[in-house]
């Protein structure tokens, strides 16, 4: 039963994660326009998250620190160093998909105005950078 659990989560973490392709693929293929791309997506992530959740995953995948030493303190600078990264980044995709328009519109009515426009978009792309260096920080001051 272990053997068969040890080599089936593994391969249906795979499924799950390339489930999102199958609607591109048949696009590729038939040509038609993939109306099911929402509800493979939403699949391959609760599905992922329900197997991560019932499953010992800390069994299949190595990490960085034993789980049998590390306190609630570490885990939960693991956490937060998740958070800090992974907010960073989506405040900064939602600064760049902002920047980048409205500088495409300037550059657009005014050619000379790309050199002012790529700074802000730019200084989005900072807050993404800024998220990983704070995590780097907490990272490091755990061990």
């Amino acid at each position: 039963m272990n053997t068969l659990l040890f080599f089936a989560v593994p391969l249906i973490f795979v499924a799950l994660i390339l489930a999102p392709l199958v609607p591109l693929y048949r696009r590729t293929i038939t040509g038609k326009k993939a109306k099911h791309t929402l509800i493979f997506n939403l699949v391959s992530f609760f599905g992922c998250s329900v197997l991560a959740a019932i499953t010992p995953i800390g069994q299949y995948v190595a990490f960085a620190a034993d789980a049998a030493t590390m306190g609630t303190g570490a885990g939960l600078a693991y956490l937060g160093a998740g958070l800090a990264t992974g907010m960073a980044c989506i405040g900064a995709g939602i600064a760049v998909a902002n920047g980048a328009s409205a500088a495409i519109g300037a550059c657009a009515e005014d050619p000379k105005s790309f050199g002012r426009s790529i700074v802000f978009v730019a200084l989005g792309e900072g807050v993404a950078i800024y998220g990983l260096l704070i995590s780097i920080m907490i990272i490091n001051s755990i061990a």
